[in-house]
């Protein structure tokens, strides 16, 4: 990320955003999104969900909330960036202003990044830069083995480097004596769902503001 000053520029369809939202399995955090929306707390319209897999409870949870879905699975396409090709054709026919990554599991071709510039954002179980390039559980596994007395979950934007964009947002969570990795990672599920749709709405109100590889919320 270079030094220039940025603020993310959100297109809308009339006056809400539309975003897009990449899964690959139970979709919890989708799940978390679309209540937030229900709710009024989050101005957004879902516009599509996209999957690197069938048959995904994220896809049902889409289907019943009336979201355009997508299967844009690796094992079709015959480069990454053939898969990237398609994903971008998806995002922009849904007319997506922002792209959210809750659970998805691929990295990115750079074509992806380079199409929606800070306007792709993740969200990673540990306080980033610890414990990342791992899929859940494996960042709440490590921090069990490391004896670390605090972790949690981190929302930040997208870049080409794995999990090292600049931070949004982090909530921490305490790492408990007894804990094993299915508690800690409940309570860091917990944290991901009240994180995310609020970071998400920070976004889209124009109140991020990024330099370098730091983030200011006005």
């Amino acid at each position: 990320m270079s030094n220039v000053s940025s603020r993310t520029a959100i297109p809308r369809e009339g006056d809400v955003p539309i975003i897009g939202v990449l899964v690959a399995g139970r979709g919890s955090n989708l799940q978390a999104i679309l209540d937030a929306i229900a709710r009024g707390d989050l101005q957004a319209r879902v516009g599509v969900v996209i999957s690197s897999r069938a048959n995904v409870p994220a896809l049902e949870i889409a289907e019943s909330h009336g979201v355009p879905t997508r299967v844009i699975a690796p094992r079709d396409y015959a480069s990454r960036a053939e898969e990237g090709a398609a994903i971008i054709v998806a995002l922009r026919s849904a007319g997506v202003s922002l792209v959210v990554l809750a659970g998805y599991n691929r990295i990115f071709d750079p074509s992806v990044v380079h199409a929606f510039p800070l306007r792709i954002v993740n969200i990673h179980p540990s306080l980033l830069p610890a414990f990342s390039g791992g899929m859940a559980p494996r960042p709440q596994a490590e921090a069990l083995a490391d004896g670390v007395k605090l972790t949690g979950c981190t929302v930040h934007f997208v870049t080409e480097e794995v999990d090292s964009g600049p931070i949004i947002a982090q909530a921490a969570v305490p790492v408990l004596d007894d804990d094993t990795v299915e508690s800690l990672s409940a309570r860091i599920l917990a944290e991901e769902h009240r994180l995310l749709p609020a970071a998400i709405g920070q976004i889209l109100a124009g109140r991020v503001h990024v330099e370098g590889n730091r983030v200011f919320i006005d």
